[in-house]
């Protein structure tokens, strides 16, 4: 179980035995995926704004994100925040969940949680791959794990 919430669930991560191997091939994915196919083909002009939204979004995981917040963080306005997640999600990096209430009004303006879909590549954004025993986020990692796979499992 360790290894899932270390390493995520990617096929070819599950059939390695080599941990080093795991996070280099992490890392090959995390530069080819996230930072060349996803950024080019949006045509963003500060990638760098996405790559450090995408390391706060890791921090957050599980946590409920202001878009103010990040704003402030990134020196952008929370529009072109909400937009660079939308097109995280739809690449299929993140996924929002909104908050829950018995009252619509109320939940529609909750702030929402963002997750990853896969721990591993949360994990190679904060480049620590440390044991379970020594990290401070590990709530944040099985909260992701199990939200990730159930809404895998539901689609």
């Amino acid at each position: 179980m360790e290894q899932y919430l270390l390493y995520g669930m990617y096929p070819e991560i599950l059939g390695m035995k080599d941990s080093e191997a795991k996070i280099r091939h992490l890392r090959e994915l995390a530069s080819a995926y996230l930072y060349k196919d996803v950024l080019q083909l949006s045509n963003i002009r500060n990638s760098d704004k996405i790559a450090k939204l995408l390391k706060l979004l890791a921090f957050q995981s599980g946590s409920l994100v202001s878009l103010h917040e990040l704003g402030k963080s990134l020196e952008m306005s929370h529009e072109t925040v909400n937009n660079y997640i939308d097109l995280l999600e739809k690449g299929f990096i993140v996924f929002r969940l909104s908050g829950y209430s018995r009252n619509l009004r109320k939940e529609i303006t909750k702030m929402n949680k963002v997750y990853f879909y896969d721990n591993g590549i949360r994990n190679v954004l904060l480049d620590n791959f440390n044991s379970l025993e020594w990290r401070q986020d590990t709530g944040a990692l099985w909260e992701n794990f199990l939200i990730s796979e159930r809404i895998k499992k539901l689609a």
